[in-house]
């Protein structure tokens, strides 16, 4: 390839918060981006020059559906030839209590949290392979390291195996020229913090050494350098972006 601009992405959970702004950050590098989600009628707005011009495709669905992950990935090799970047950014936060979370939260959960990252993951691998050069990059949380401090056990259990599948995946994955990460956000402004109350919101803020909450803008710009050639030495980390609340 003559550019890493013409670079081809696919990232889940695009339609808000992380994934929207990960997904921006992207197209405005001039990659060709795949926005997956439910609810993409706003994004389908907002890029509608870039979907004119063929640079930005939907794929509107559940990303624990099998079947809707290989149409989505057909869908991107059809319309581009190639799949060069996959976040898988895409899930489910609970606060439930130990004591109140019954099968049909725990399996949801896990379906889209942690199936959708394994088995869109597995969709891209054989396109990466052969194009001998890919990045996953699959985003995790500070809860999936240190245990929830508001989250649900079922969604810390999912955000810790995104960082186990990212180990996984990079060691058998690194001869082929793909390298699979996990980034673990915490206290980023994002829509599911405008639930949090003012007063626990200013607490929160207390605990994080840089006295302020992180922006989108900055999670996106750690997941492009990862994702760009100068990344290609980073492989099986764990990149923690949460103002220094967790130093390993």
């Amino acid at each position: 390839m003559s550019s890493t601009e013409e670079r081809v992405a696919i990232v889940t959970g695009a339609s808000q918060g992380l994934g929207y702004a990960i997904a921006a950050k992207l197209v405005q590098e001039g990659k060709k981006v795949a926005f997956v989600s439910l609810g993409l009628d706003s994004v389908k707005a907002e890029f509608e020059r870039e979907t004119g011009e063929g640079r930005v495709i939907f794929c509107e669905m559940d990303v624990s559906d099998n079947a809707a992950i290989a149409r989505c990935v057909e869908d991107v090799t059809r319309s581009w030839g190639r799949i060069d970047i996959l976040v898988n950014n895409a899930g489910i936060r609970t606060e439930t209590a130990i004591e109140e979370i019954g099968p049909e939260e725990w399996n949801r959960i896990m379906a889209v949290n942690l199936g959708g990252t394994f088995f869109f993951s597995q969709a891209v691998v054989p396109v990466m392979k052969e194009q001998k050069w890919g990045r996953i990059i699959n985003m995790s949380s500070f809860g999936g390291q240190f245990g929830p401090l508001t989250s649900s056990a079922a969604y810390s259990a999912s955000k810790a195996g995104q960082i186990a599948l990212a180990k996984v995946f990079a060691r058998t994955l690194a001869e082929y020229g793909i390298t699979v990460n996990a980034i673990a956000p915490a206290a980023i402004r994002t829509p599911e913090m405008d639930k949090i109350p003012a007063d626990a919101l200013a607490g929160m803020v207390r605990t994080i050494p840089v006295g302020r909450v992180g922006e989108a803008a900055e999670v996106a710009e750690l997941v492009s350098y990862l994702v760009s050639d100068y990344g290609g030495f980073v492989t099986g980390a764990t990149m923690d972006i949460n103002g220094g609340r967790l130093m390993r």
